[in-house]
């Protein structure tokens, strides 16, 4: 079984963990043992960090990172339209397009490396509550599956699509972190936070029915097509947990305040 990480990568020019499963598994492993086990063990007996300008900084980062990131792929995608939306596959080699292809997509991977900071910071803080099975199984599916689509598939494709509308996201998503980390007295007068979840459900409806049309109906297209359903049941997880989150944070609490 494990003669799979033996199958040669299908990009030549061999970026950095891509073409090492074990250092993603490494990284993921080392994540999961300090976010849920000695992260708690080590502050245990401290006071909350304040992180304060620290996370600042970081979302910022973020901010940028990801408004960046969604402005190139938006214009190479929507405006300039270098592929087609209905059947995106990977550029072939000497494609004038690919090394665009390669490292955008390198570095959509980096980000989900560095979204891991965000249970970090959660642990470091004591947000122990903010630790969700929902948030820890978001970052690790990110990180992983990016990871084996480059390893096994190579880059680009459909996930172009899912990595612009994902990088919007974030965009909205970090900034509001920003404020609530920066100014903690606007937190609550934030009435916009609940449409944060709403962005984020309203993505995953996208990714699904984009990837079900291309796979209903765009029959000659050579994207793989169990891609296509790892989106399409991804999309549907996300939307069943996201929906429930959204249930639980924002629409029973309104009906508990009616009620009594």
């Amino acid at each position: 079984m494990l003669g799979i990480f033996d199958i040669p990568i299908p990009d030549y020019n061999q970026l950095p963990m891509i073409n090492e499963s074990w250092s993603v598994l490494a990284i993921l492993t080392v994540y999961l043992i300090f976010v849920l086990k000695l992260g708690k063990i080590f502050m245990k007996n401290r006071q909350p960090y304040d992180l304060r300008r620290v996370l600042s900084v970081y979302n910022l980062g973020q901010v940028a990172y990801n408004g960046i990131f969604f402005g190139i792929t938006f214009y190479y995608l929507i405006i300039v339209q270098i592929c087609d939306l209905n059947c995106m596959t990977t550029f072939p080699e000497g494609h004038e397009r690919k090394n665009l292809e390669r490292y955008v997509h390198y570095a959509y991977f980096i980000n989900k490396l560095l979204d891991l900071l965000d249970t970090v910071f959660f642990v470091l803080r004591k947000s122990y509550k903010q630790i969700s099975f929902l948030h820890v199984y978001h970052h690790i599916m990110m990180v992983l599956v990016c990871h084996l689509i480059m390893r096994f598939y190579g880059t680009g494709g459909h996930f172009n699509s899912v990595g612009m509308i994902n990088s919007f996201v974030h965009t909205v998503m970090y900034f509001y972190y920003f404020l609530s980390a920066r100014y903690p007295g606007v937190k609550a007068n934030l009435w916009w936070k609940k449409y944060i979840t709403l962005i984020q459900l309203f993505q995953f409806v996208i990714i699904f029915l984009h990837a079900s049309h291309v796979l209903l109906f765009a029959k000659d297209c050579k994207f793989p097509s169990s891609l296509l359903l790892l989106q399409i049941l991804q999309a549907v997880l996300m939307m069943y947990m996201f929906g429930n989150f959204y249930v639980k944070t924002y629409i029973r609490p309104t009906q508990r305040q009616k009620e009594g």
